[in-house]
């Protein structure tokens, strides 16, 4: 078992119907955005809890269709990039429990 740690990005973000001005937040992991590990919501909360959604299902499905190889490259380009890059993934083979304040 592994447990993967990505960083991830939380930004304000704008409808693109300029009428609507309530704010909407936009949540991303820059080492798997083009991978699909994006997600919004009406807040912090709700975009961090979609986000994990879609990771979560991200990662199945490249555990399932025998693509574990794709991420563990993506690993391994991070961290050759890591004094360049704002993106950060930490791996560890024992469980982990991350708390964010």
């Amino acid at each position: 078992m592994k447990t993967y740690t990505f960083e991830v990005v939380i930004e304000e973000d704008e409808w693109l119907d300029e009428r609507i001005k309530d704010p909407v937040w936009r949540a991303y992991i820059p080492a798997l955005v083009h991978q699909g590990a994006s997600s919004w919501g009406y807040t912090q909360k709700e975009a961090l809890k979609n986000l994990q959604d879609a990771v979560d299902l991200l990662i199945e499905s490249l555990l399932e269709h025998g693509e574990e190889d794709i991420l563990e490259s993506i690993v391994q380009q991070e961290k050759k990039n890591a004094s360049e890059s704002c993106s950060y993934i930490q791996v560890s083979d024992v469980p982990l429990i991350a708390v964010t304040i």
